[in-house]
This record gives C-alpha cells, sequence and structure tokens, in this order.
C-alpha cells in the first residue's frame, strides 16, 4: 500500500476544504475537520480521513445539511436536548458539551441528548472533552444494522459504541471507546481494503459462515457482538439509550429511513456527565488516582487510550493511503 505523509494540520486542512467545497459552512465544516484530523493525529485511521468519502456523499445528495445549526433545549436543569438540525455532530458537540459541563458542576449528574445529526466519527472526542472538566463522561450513539444478536445470523444491531472517560487530575484520563461488535466496522473496512484477514469470531459472511475473510464479512456479510451475550446484551442498552431515551431511530428504523447515499445514517447520541467532586467528595482524585496506579504497574497491563495518547505526542507526518488522497483530492 503506497501512502502520502501528511502532519496534522495538513489533514485538518484537506477535510476542511474539502468539506467546504461540497456545501459546509465554516462552522460545520471546522467541526468535522477537527474530529477527523484528531483521529489520524492519534492514530485511529478507521475513524479519520477514511470516513471523510461518506460525509461527502451524504452532502451531495441532500441528506445532510452542511449549513446546519444546533438547537438547544433545556429540559430540566440536569437534562439538555439538543437538535442538529441535520447536520454533523461534531458541532452539535461542541456546542453541547459545555452546557453539559455546566449543569454537571452544578447538579452532580447531567445528562445531553442530540437528535437529528450523523454521528460518523468516534466517541472519545466527547467523553475526553467532559475529563478535561474534572467529569466523568459517558457516551453512546447507534447508526444502522450490521451485527448480529447473539444466536442470530442477520444483523439487527449497529456496532453500538459506548464511551467512557474517568478524569485523572494532571495526567492523561482513563479512557476507552469501543464497538459491542467483536470489531469496529470501520477497522473491518481498512482490513477489507488493505487485505488484512479478521480473527475468527469477528464475523459471518452472506451465507451465515464463520469467516476471516473481510471482504466478506463487510460486503454482504455480518459481524458478531463481543463476548456473546454479553455484548449483545450491552448493545441493547445502548438501542435504548441512544434512540430510546433519546427519542431518535433505532437501528433499524434508521436504515429504513436513510437514502443509502454509502454516507451516515442519522440517529442519536447519549452522553452523560458526572462530577466526582460532587459525588465523592474531598479526596475523590487520591482515592481514584491510588486505584488506577496499581491497576497500571501490574505486569503485562497497558492502561486502554495509551496508545492514542502517545502518538498524539509525536508531531511526524502521518502516512495516509494514496489512493484515498486522491479520492478526497478528487471531491474538491
Amino acid at each position: 500500500m503506497s501512502t502520502t505523509p501528511l502532519t496534522v494540520q495538513e489533514i485538518y486542512d484537506l477535510a476542511y476544504h474539502c468539506l467546504i467545497s461540497n456545501g459546509c459552512d465554516d462552522a460545520n465544516a471546522a467541526a468535522a475537520a477537527r474530529t477527523i484530523s484528531a483521529a489520524e493525529r492519534d492514530g485511529a485511521v478507521s475513524h479519520g480521513l477514511f470516513r471523510l468519502p461518506g460525509y461527502i456523499k451524504s452532502l451531495r445528495s441532500g441528506k445532510a445539511n452542511g449549513h446546519a445549526q444546533p438547537k438547544i433545549e433545556h429540559l430540566t436543569p440536569a437534562a439538555i436536548r439538543l437538535d442538529g438540525d441535520n447536520g454533523y455532530a461534531p458541532l452539535a458537540i461542541e456546542v453541547g458539551t459545555p452546557l453539559l459541563v455546566d449543569a454537571a458542576k452544578k447538579l452532580g449528574v447531567a445528562v445531553l441528548t442530540i437528535r437529528n445529526s450523523f454521528h460518523f466519527a468516534a466517541l472519545w472526542p466527547e467523553v475526553e472533552g467532559i475529563a478535561a472538566h474534572n467529569l466523568v463522561g459517558i457516551a453512546c450513539t447507534v447508526h444502522t444494522p450490521m451485527v448480529a444478536p447473539f444466536g442470530a445470523k442477520k444483523p439487527f444491531f449497529s456496532t453500538n459504541p459506548i464511551a467512557f472517560a474517568y478524569p485523572r487530575p494532571g495526567k492523561n484520563p482513563y479512557v476507552f471507546d469501543m464497538a459491542t461488535a467483536a470489531k469496529a466496522r470501520g477497522d473491518i473496512g481498512v482490513a477489507a481494503r488493505d487485505g488484512h484477514e479478521l480473527p475468527l469470531g469477528v464475523g459471518l459472511d452472506a451465507d451465515g459462515n464463520p469467516t476471516t475473510d473481510a471482504k466478506k464479512v463487510h460486503q454482504g456479510g455480518v459481524i458478531l457482538p463481543f463476548g456473546g451475550y454479553k455484548g449483545s446484551a450491552i448493545a441493547t442498552m445502548i438501542e435504548l439509550l441512544a434512540a430510546g431515551l433519546v427519542g431518535d431511530y433505532f437501528s433499524y428504523e434508521a436504515a429504513e429511513a436513510d437514502n443509502k447515499d454509502g454516507g451516515p445514517a442519522r440517529g442519536g447520541e447519549f452522553i452523560m456527565a458526572l462530577s466526582p467532586e460532587i459525588l465523592a467528595g474531598f479526596g475523590w482524585s487520591d482515592h481514584s488516582e491510588d486505584f488506577l496506579t496499581r491497576l497500571e504497574n501490574m505486569d503485562g497491563i497497558r492502561l486502554p487510550g495509551q496508545r492514542r495518547f502517545a502518538n498524539r505526542e509525536s508531531d511526524t507526518p502521518r502516512q495516509i493511503n494514496a489512493t484515498l488522497v486522491e479520492q478526497i483530492k478528487s471531491f474538491m
């Protein structure tokens, strides 16, 4: 695979100008480009420029609103609803997060629900943004069916990711962002593109047979939940939180409403922030830090997120798939 070296700033510029060229205004393009370039910066290539063609397809089809203006509704002092105006989630998240943080700091617990938006990125940016204010962050979202519930061979769930961040004042937070599928669809797409095999147990082919061929899983196959019935139960919980509780599409409804343009489907997101200072009280940080330090000092342990944090410190150019770069340039 040939690659093109790009700095993080060049990645941002490429994404921003491509989005502007295809109908986004400055606010929407800048927010999405920040999310895309942050993913590449941290080594999360399946959620970086790899997703940009999908953004462009949804703009060109008219499905996504490149001039979206998120609308805020305070349901209670602790509950905020944000309508994404059929735009991309990064701008809605940037608008809603300061309101969520303020409410959680005052009340101890607060919830932000986002409707009518297109989430096509990783979830760690929102929970890390919450943890930066010494709050605990939890977020989850749904997309369209691609994962079979435990015991089934037909898709019903999305990969239904969930992210969690716990603040560590003076240090990077403890953070994970994971699909409830055995592997994220974006990672399977990258594996299919680059000719890599998948571990057995990740997915089935179109005939319902286990396969390690990423292309067979990605094109007509189905992904399996992680941990069998346990992952299936967590995926169900996420559907109920990010769709039922938010009041937006369940995965199957998102698929039925989507125009199949190859871009993201509309859906909801559930985000919660909690204040350890209020809930646990004085000394919460030292108490939690002792636990996490003991954990990370155990032999063989690497806390989730550590690789991304290490990548984040590097200012060397990122190696981007050259064919992808040319495809993006062709959109401009």
